[in-house]
């Protein structure tokens, strides 16, 4: 069967293609193609209307909702043979159709469940034939109002949700079906129609089962649109029976049978020409190409655009040529380069619009690792009290040995120093792990550029990977030295060291310096954090606003700082605690606030019990209370003391030297200040070192080095395969490229080579009422208004 229409049968094949090749390879393109869209109640003769089309059995039968998924049906005529396709099963051939019938079952199963669920996933079924037209049209579900069997009980909503999502489009039109022998006014398809095209712009009526109708009335005015008039007005066909259906009569014989019922029937044999299945696919092909004709300026502007936006993604590889000896090593000396630039931006930073705003960078996480959890781990070296002073005054009895010396001695004190200095080296080097990790990290995921060649990747992350663990040695060497450096000569005459002179006069007067304390009126930090001690008859857990300062903590009813709740002054003895429990509010990250003292924190609370809302915001609040002064608590080793120890301490404790006892605080308070500048030593010193031999060096062998290292241990060729999943992703943008370019040509082809007929003018509309209503005042007093039920013997037509 021909068609009118030559720059349309080139287009819409194209159109198909082209919708086919975006739905395999996942791209978005936003066209709305135009279409048909069947629509219907159960039962009103859908189906067969599209099988009269193709002139073929091939949908699904049975009783209730057949239809369960959309069927996308796109005809292709074709003049060398008949065969159907299935894009589920691309490059498969279905020449038999009821294999197609079987496979609809199968695929629609497969999504559904044999339960007569619905999905709105659609089947897409090309078929080929000399028999038909080039169309598109969406078979949908029958709308129905009683769900069966398993059904949900809302699948009346579901039906209608589904229809919805195709015939809201402006660029598809609404075939009707409706049978004849049901009150017009009362068809569930002209009713949803009305809902999405008031005007009646798109909708085509389709009247069915017209030899069913009670005998003495017809649809002569309905189908010659002065009754219940549509815009495109309607028109009549005649479906097979049931008994044709089940005998496997032939449709083509079905439809010389239904020109036979037109001519030899008294009320339509005078509009016989403008009735039946093939004048219906004339009207349908007329009727697509006027509204092609007419969405014609948009299709193509979105299609320039998408042909625009996917020709930057294939500008790379559109002129591929596989035998290209520098192919290969322009492809990767690209991927270096690229990788190079986003290791350098993860580390120092990104410029412009690029900057992430939902966490942090690598480079963001090394800095805290430098300036919140070294200072951390540095504090938590904070020994026990009382066993440091048990060290002090052996090391000066040692010293003096039979006699009794005047002085403090500085050997003691170096003895101590020197301890203590080594107790802290750990703490550098878990720092230096944890950068480790973090850059290790960083490389996986810098490299994802590579992702579409897989060796390569994995190459480069082993060579990279490799030389930091090789630098992380030589940066751990580096701080062994620096504490070699620090215990090999105690500097006593440091700018910042307070002397013994002022060590004694501090003993007086009871003044210790903390070198992590700040100004008394800086800020240290501000934000919201929950009180979790409250109790549970006052609210439980609570969110204020907090303000740190060095001297105190506040907090407040919000952030705008005018309700003061509390405020507590800090003081030395204070200490912090991690807490490793779940809070019945759900709250999972608690720290406390204490004093070493046993005293209240505030009002009758021994604890101050805060949360907050992540891991990273915990250890930033506790680097913010050790800037403020607040150290961490000193967690004792889990090895108890043995009998002698114990003898040994309360021998010391019973000693009451009152010499001895000043000489003790004389050494801890110049340990204090000698240990407060190894600390900022340290503090300044760690950073520096991992940075020059861990992020700097890294840098610089991504640069220099590691090109020259791939082609010395890897073997190009098979590092430079893509995978298959990248070549099929290639192949397909190549054909949706080249497929949007061949239909923005055919699109202005089509100007000249069609023509279109005017839209018919408007008709009352209104008669399409949202429920049934008196039909009388509409001048239908001829029709029967109850239909009776057709007779056992009476023949019935498919179900839709």
């Amino acid at each position: 069967m021909a068609g009118g229409n030559a720059g349309m049968e080139g287009l819409i094949p194209m159109i198909n293609k082209l919708q086919d090749a975006c739905t395999k390879s996942g791209q978005a393109l936003d066209i709305d193609l135009p279409q048909i869209a069947v629509v219907g109640g159960q039962s009103s003769g859908k189906s067969s209307v599209l099988e009269n089309f193709v002139g073929r059995d091939f949908l699904p039968r049975g009783t209730g909702i057949v239809t369960r998924r959309p069927l996308v049906l796109q005809l292709v005529n074709n003049s060398g043979g008949e065969w159907g396709e299935f894009l589920h099963k691309k490059g498969q051939k279905f020449y038999q159709f009821d294999q197609i019938r079987a496979e609809i079952e199968q695929e629609t199963d497969r999504t559904t469940g044999h339960n007569k669920g619905i999905s709105p996933i659609p089947i897409n079924l090309r078929v080929f034939s000399p028999r038909v037209l080039n169309l598109t049209l969406v078979d949908l579900p029958g709308m129905t109002k009683v769900a069966v069997g398993d059904q949900p009980p809302d699948i009346e909503r579901q039906i209608r949700e589904m229809i919805m999502q195709f015939i809201t489009k402006e660029s598809c039109l609404i075939l009707a079906v409706s049978p004849a022998n049901q009150d017009l006014a009362n068809s569930d398809a002209l009713k949803i129609a009305k809902e999405v095209d008031p005007e009646g712009m798109r909708t085509i009526g389709v009247l069915t089962k017209l030899d069913l109708m009670d005998q003495g009335t017809d649809a002569k005015d309905i189908l010659e649109n002065k009754l219940l008039p549509l815009r495109r007005g309607y028109v009549g066909v005649v479906n097979r029976s049931q008994r044709d259906i089940e005998t496997r009569r032939n449709i083509q014989d079905a439809i010389q049978a239904e020109r036979k019922f037109f001519l030899s029937h008294p009320r339509y044999r005078h509009m016989e020409s403008r009735m039946g299945t093939p004048y219906l696919q004339k009207v349908l092909n007329q009727q697509l190409t006027n509204h092609i004709r007419e969405s014609l300026p948009k299709v193509r502007s979105r299609l320039a655009k998408q042909m625009t936006d996917i020709e930057k993604e294939v500008k790379d590889f559109k002129d591929f040529k596989p035998d290209d000896p520098g192919r290969q090593t322009r492809t990767m000396l690209g991927l270096i380069n690229q990788f190079m630039n986003v290791f350098g931006e993860t580390i120092e930073g990104h410029s412009g619009v690029t900057v992430s705003v939902d966490e942090l960078s690598i480079g963001a996480r090394i800095n805290r690792i430098f300036h919140d959890r070294l200072p951390i781990k540095l504090a938590e070296r904070t020994i026990d009290e009382k066993h440091l002073r048990r060290e002090i005054k052996i090391a000066i009895q040692n010293i003096r040995g039979v006699r009794t010396g005047l002085f403090t001695p500085d050997m003691a004190f170096e003895r101590i120093v020197k301890e203590q200095i080594t107790v802290m080296k750990n703490a550098p080097l878990e720092i230096v792990d944890q950068v480790t990790n973090q850059l290790t990290g960083a490389i996986r995921e810098c490299t994802k550029n590579m992702a579409n060649f897989p060796t390569l990747r994995e190459e480069v992350d082993r060579l990279v990977a490799t030389y930091i663990r090789q630098q992380e040695g030589k940066t751990k060497d580096f701080i062994d030295n620096l504490f070699a450096y620090e215990t090999a000569y105690i500097n006593t005459n440091h700018d910042d060291f307070i002397g013994f002179t002022q060590a004694a006069a501090n003993t007086t007067t009871e003044i210790k310096k903390n070198p992590n304390q700040q100004p008394k009126n800086m800020v240290i930090r501000k934000g919201w954090l929950s009180i979790n001690n409250l109790g549970m008859m006052r609210g439980g857990s609570k969110e204020f606003w907090f303000v740190l300062t060095a001297e105190s903590l506040s907090w407040f009813k919000d952030d705008q700082e005018k309700d003061n709740k509390y405020t507590i002054v800090l003081s030395p003895e204070m200490r912090l605690r991690p807490v490793e429990k779940k809070s019945v509010f759900g709250a999972h990250f608690i720290f406390q606030i204490f004093n070493t003292e046993n005293k209240n924190i505030f009002k009758d609370h021994k604890t101050l019990d805060l949360s907050c809302r992540d891991a990273d915001s915990l250890e930033t609040w506790q680097a913010s209370f050790l800037r403020a002064g607040v150290l961490p608590e000193y967690k004792k080793p889990e090895e108890e003391g043995t009998a002698a120890e114990e003898d040994l301490d309360q021998q010391i404790e019973d000693s009451k030297d009152p010499q001895l006892e000043r000489q003790v605080e004389t050494i801890r308070n110049l340990v204090d200040s000698y240990i407060g500048i190894v600390i900022k030593n340290l503090k300044d010193q760690v950073p520096k070192m991992i940075m020059y031999h861990m992020l700097n060096a890294t840098r610089n062998f991504i640069a220099e080095e590691l090109l020259a290292q791939i082609y010395a241990e890897v073997n190009i060729s098979a590092a430079m395969e893509e995978s298959p999943q990248e070549l099929e992703r290639k192949t397909e943008l190549l054909n949706i490229f080249h497929s949007l370019k061949e239909a923005v040509k055919i699109i202005g082809d089509i100007n000249i080579s069609t023509h279109s007929t005017p839209t018919p003018a408007a008709v009352d509309y209104n008669w399409v009422q949202s429920s049934s209503g008196p039909l009388v005042r509409y001048g239908l007093s001829k029709l029967s208004l109850k239909i009776k039920a057709a007779s056992k013997d009476c023949r019935y037509h498919c179900s839709g």
